[in-house]
């Protein structure tokens, strides 16, 4: 699974008063690649991405204040590398023995991520079982890492975007993309395509650094809210569904 970062920073600032009290305001930052469309989408006000949406949510319920900055991505994660941002999304499984170092924990999981074999509804069924792709021509991002690439012929393609455009043109039978970033370039280009066989799965977490560990139960507990009520899902579905997008 190819590695994506949104980097989201937090730094903390201590107001004391006569009664010696502390209020902490996390400042944070999303300035990620502009090509982990949908999670985040710069340069969108009406529509940030789904993380760029849910994480003001998620912390206002976890009852966390947050000021939002942007900062360039180099500097953002020397920032979070060196203390001066508190955390980000990432999936564990982008990381050797699923570690993320000791320097972080990790909340409750957010938001399921996987890879899939897309194809036209059509020719689905022939792309079911993982190992279908072995021997075949099979459509990738340029740049990107693939695991088991020695397995089949790369067709690389800018994005995942000409990931679509390619199966409509016949160029590609198959190609391998995140679940999410298919169906919100299949509704954009009014393109639909299947998810056939998963090729890998996660998922997506903060991590967040030890010094404000006091903070994961808050965080953990909106986490934990937003899935049973349908908040993440609502999110997710304003990118991805077919039927959201055509109203």
């Amino acid at each position: 699974m190819k590695k994506r970062f949104i980097a989201l920073s937090c730094f903390v600032m201590f107001f004391c008063g006569s009664t010696a009290q502390a209020s902490t305001v996390l400042k944070y930052n999303v300035n990620a690649s502009s090509s982990w469309v949908p999670y985040y989408i710069a340069e969108s006000a009406e529509e940030p991405g789904i993380l760029g949406e849910l994480v003001p949510l998620l912390l206002a319920k976890a009852n966390i204040d947050i000021e939002k900055h942007n900062f360039p991505p180099k500097r953002t994660n020397y920032a979070l590398d060196n203390g001066l941002l508190d955390f980000d999304f990432v999936s564990p499984d982008w990381f050797p023995n699923k570690d993320l170092g000791t320097l972080f924990v990790q909340s409750d999981p957010i938001i399921a991520i996987q890879e899939n074999i897309i194809t036209l509804e059509e020719n689905a069924k022939n792309w079911q079982n993982i190992n279908n792709i072995k021997g075949k021509e099979i459509g990738t991002v340029r740049g990107y890492l693939y695991h088991d690439d020695a397995q089949y012929t790369r067709v690389d393609f800018l994005s995942e975007r000409d990931l679509i455009k390619a199966l409509y043109k016949n160029r590609i039978d198959a190609a391998i993309c995140g679940d999410l970033p298919a169906l919100y370039w299949a509704k954009k280009l009014n393109s639909p395509i299947s998810l056939a066989a998963i090729h890998t799965q996660g998922e997506l977490v903060m991590r967040l650094r030890k010094e404000h560990l006091a903070l994961l139960p808050q965080i953990n507990a909106a986490i934990a809210e937003f899935n049973q009520n349908g908040t993440t899902q609502s999110i997710i579905d304003k990118y991805t569904k077919q039927d959201v997008f055509n109203r």
